[in-house]
């Protein structure tokens, strides 16, 4: 990779999953990778195994003021945001009669409201240079809705809104949707009813197609020339209904 083809690439949510499979991919593919997530340890150590060409950063998409940080971070130390990879999620799966109140705000902070706090941090930037690339992670759970997934569902059904009423606002700047259908992650390990979430895990270990092929997914979004904008893909394993 030149270094006109080489981009300055933010992922959040990095500590696990599809965020840390796409620092990695990412990085091991030449690009300037910054990784933003809460749990520093982790982050340390994706950033040791990878020689030190990933750089990290204690991020909680919650919260405006960190995520303005992470992109100034970016900008102070690389001159620029190219991409922003808005990857950070929470599923708490249970029945909403469950009234599981501090879940459901939890999903909408973490799965919606860190979306907005990224593309409201970096998109002043991008516009003011003319370009750039915003990723949103949602999910096949934005396209359809299963019992106990109806809260989830929501945001991520709203991910998709933002990213396309995004995408039709600026004509300078890409917009992608990745809508990851089973994948392994840390999604399952936490939060919901535990029944829901034995269910979720149950079927994860059926059908779960490895992280990086989401990683993969985004790569070649970001990698299309710049008046190719990839909108929208769905990933998922081949025998998922």
């Amino acid at each position: 990779m030149t270094a006109t083809t080489s981009k300055v690439v933010l992922v959040t949510g990095a500590s696990s999953g599809i965020g840390e499979a796409t620092a990695r991919l990412l990085a091991a593919t030449g690009h300037h990778v910054v990784a933003g997530a809460r749990r520093t340890d982790r982050l340390d150590a994706l950033a040791e195994e990878a020689d030190g060409v990933i750089d990290t950063c204690e991020l909680d998409v919650t919260n405006l003021d960190s995520v303005r940080a992470f992109v100034a971070a970016a900008v102070v130390r690389h001159g620029r945001v190219d991409v922003l990879v808005n990857n950070a999620g929470v599923m708490a799966l249970s029945p909403i009669a469950d009234l599981r109140i501090d879940e459901w705000n939890q999903m909408i902070d973490v799965n919606l409201r860190g979306p907005l706090h990224g593309i409201a941090a970096v998109l002043p930037h991008m516009r003011a240079r003319g370009e750039g690339h915003i990723v949103n992670v949602s999910s096949v759970s934005g396209h359809r809705v299963d019992p106990t997934a109806s809260v989830y569902s929501a945001t991520k059904f709203a991910v998709r809104a933002l990213s396309e009423g995004l995408r039709q606002e600026n004509h300078d700047i890409r917009v992608t949707v990745v809508s990851p259908g089973f994948t392994k992650s840390e999604l399952t390990d936490r939060g919901g009813a535990a029944e829901a979430r034995a269910a979720a895990r149950a079927a994860a270990e059926q059908l779960a197609i490895p992280a990086s092929a989401i990683a993969e997914a985004i790569s070649f979004a970001i990698a299309q020339p710049p008046a190719v904008d990839v909108n929208e893909l769905v990933v998922r394993p081949t025998a998922q209904p």
